[in-house]
């Protein structure tokens, strides 16, 4: 303002006029701060630069944007649940999902206010017309009358500006957040106004959206979002870094080679896994070639082929074997030759293992080619399943191999003591529960997995735990007869003690919210649902269905689900058992039975829980699925992506 010829600037209260107190004035790290973002010191140059780097930051958001959505099975799946490999790699697309939004708008506003600062964007100004010679000072009015003045919310103001002098040719000048307007300052007639132009509204807009100015929440979420990127560069690095190198160096030459290892893999994850196989191999004397699955050529030696391959996004193939199947179309084999697929992959994702089951089918269109074994899967880098296949596939093509885990693949938890408190069998059955107790004091949930190394060196095992409420812990085990880990568990007797580590598995925990539940098993994978069960305090509507091979199977069981469906928190019990008649009868068969009221467990927002063998839950996803289809008229993969399937199958 001004008052007595001296300008004054000082703030003011916009409802009363009246002046608040002088101008606080900005410490110099502001300014400091402002001129190092803006120009980094260089000026025009430096504004040049930074507007570069800001487009280079807009297509990093969108690129990874993109790249989100195709890891984790389409945009619908942008914010479900990412399958943890490394610290780094969890964490840089966690808070990605979280951060890139904000980067976004960061780097497109910096993008559009540099291209205005270099008039690659003209700026527009308001132009007005006014007829001064027929400005009246009649009727005269108090400005507290002027209409545009009553009406005008004061958010939508923008800036005033007074008359300068008495003189009827000056006037107000009002801009509001879409126009601008001149009022008589005697009459309040308004003598123009002109809608801002689009260049200038989107210029105020991108003001706003690039410094957060007038908006504390919008002002914090760009903080947040500006302190995500020094994360995501430190993360990015590391997961580059850290990833095993795709240099593949190998003994035998493809032609002369009569094993051939094929990968697949995004990550290279995956490739670890293969060059165990192909060391093995080569230890045990085979001529043994590893390559990647976009490296298929012809192989004039082949005798067995192995495909290792992980599935990336929507049941697609990952970035290493994108030409494999063109591939195989354009080079069919001269001779006879055996191939196995092995798919790796997550349950929690709607097409699990998609891309290994469409590589099988293509190669047993193939002129020569036959089939060891159908496609094994391997959820969540499980190397004892990983190593069953091994197993499998070693005694199939006449061989022995013993699969050994990466060194880099540890427990990850660090190790408890846990001691014996009972130890329940049966008469002519190989399985068992046992009951433990932390002595640490940890409390695991019903659902998590207990790792345990038998002994020094030996390949760790997972076992779902389930939670009784009196803090004590159980699993099922079955003995095999050369289960390293299962018969050292077996000898183990009351108040004997043994180490292990708990892991994590919070998406397979019993829901909170769910008013209904089902939870299906066969054999040992009963062991989790036995505490989710007794947990069920609140008694919500729990149908379990089970499979065993006879009645003599579930005796193991009987007293714990007996006790469950007299106090409520077990509503319904269906087992199936495959060996006491001439039909069998599998839990698939009762899933199909029970198809409207699975259908309407999903409808209401109901779960079903998953646990035991692959081939299992294979079966039981495929029943499922056609319930979705008749009933529901949705496929399965809507009801996965709202957490409505949860699975822990090996």
């Amino acid at each position: 303002v001004i008052i007595d010829g001296h300008n004054e600037s000082f703030y003011v209260d916009p409802y009363t006029g009246e002046k608040l107190g002088t101008l606080i004035e900005k410490a110099p790290i502001f300014q400091f701060a402002t001129n190092l973002h803006r120009s980094l010191f260089l000026k025009s140059t430096g504004r040049f630069f930074i507007g570069v780097t800001s487009l280079l930051l807009f297509f990093i958001a969108i690129s990874g944007i993109v790249l989100i959505a195709k890891r984790q099975g389409g945009y619908s799946r942008f914010f479900s649940k990412v399958v943890r490999e490394n610290f780094s790699q969890y964490h840089h697309v966690v808070y990605a999902r979280v951060g890139l939004l904000p980067i976004l708008v960061l780097a497109l506003t910096g993008v559009y206010l540099s291209l205005l600062r270099f008039d690659v964007i003209p700026q527009l100004q308001v132009a007005h017309e006014i007829d001064f010679d027929n400005i009246q000072e009649e009727p005269l009015k108090n400005y507290s009358d002027f209409e545009i003045l009553k009406n005008t919310p004061l958010s939508e103001l923008r800036e005033l500006e007074y008359p300068f002098s008495e003189f009827v040719e000056d006037y107000y000048s009002i801009r509001l957040k879409d126009r601008e307007v001149l009022i008589n300052q005697y009459t309040g007639e308004v003598l123009s106004e002109q809608k801002h132009p689009f260049v200038t509204l989107a210029s105020a807009w991108a003001t706003v959206l690039h410094t957060g100015e007038g908006s504390i929440i919008w002002s914090v979420v760009l903080g947040l979002g500006s302190f995500t990127i020094p994360f995501l560069m430190i993360t990015g690095f590391v997961v580059y870094f850290k990833r095993p190198k795709t240099k593949i160096k190998n003994k035998f030459s493809r032609d002369n080679s009569n094993f051939i290892i094929l990968v697949g893999t995004e990550g290279l994850t995956t490739l670890q896994y293969a060059q165990e196989l192909h060391k093995q191999l080569l230890k045990k004397g085979k001529k043994s070639y590893l390559a990647l699955m976009n490296d298929y050529g012809l192989f004039k030696k082949m005798e067995h082929l192995v495909i290792v391959t992980a599935t990336y996004g929507q049941g697609e193939a990952p970035s290493s074997a994108t030409k494999f199947l063109e591939l195989l179309k354009k080079t069919p084999q001269n001779k006879p030759y055996q191939f196995s697929v092995v798919g790796f992959g997550s349950t929690a994702y709607p097409h699990f293992c998609q891309f290994a089951h469409d590589v099988h089918q293509f190669l047993k269109k193939q002129p020569n080619s036959t089939p060891v074994m159908e496609v094994h899967t391997v959820n969540d880098h499980s190397f004892e399943a990983y190593k069953n296949w091994g197993s499998k596939w070693s005694q199939l093509i006449n061989s022995d191999i013993h699969l050994k885990k990466p060194e880099n693949l540890v427990p990850r938890n660090s190790s408890s003591s846990f001691v014996v408190l009972e130890k329940h069998t049966i008469s002519k059955d190989d399985t068992f529960l046992l009951a433990l107790k932390n002595t640490n004091g940890s409390l695991p949930i019903s659902g998590d997995l207990l790792s345990i190394i038998p002994q020094e060196g030996a390949q760790e095992r997972l076992y779902s735990i389930g939670k009784l409420s009196n803090d004590k812990l159980i699993i099922s085990v079955k003995k095999h007869p050369e289960g390293l880990c299962s018969n050292y568990l077996h000898q183990l007797q009351e108040g004997q003690s043994l180490t292990a580590s708990v892991v994590d598995n919070k998406d397979f925990h019993f829901p909170k919210n769910a008013k209904k539940v089902v939870l299906i098993a066969t054999g040992t994978g009963i062991g989790p649902f036995l505490g989710m069960i007794d947990g069920n305090k609140r008694k919500r509507e729990v149908h379990l269905y089970w499979g065993g091979r006879t009645s003599n199977s579930f005796k193991l069981y009987k007293d714990q689900i007996e006790k469950a469906l007299e106090t409520g928190r077990l509503m319904k019990f269906n087992p199936a058992y495959s060996r006491e008649q001439s039909e069998k009868i599998y839990v698939q068969h009762l899933i199909r039975q029970d198809g409207e009221y699975l259908a309407n467990v999903l409808q209401k927002k109901g779960v079903v829980m998953i646990c035991g063998s692959i081939a299992m839950q294979k079966e039981v996803l495929s029943e499922l699925r056609s319930i979705c289809n008749q009933y529901l008229k949705k496929d399965l993969s809507h009801y996965q992506n709202r957490k409505q399937i949860k699975m822990d199958c090996y």
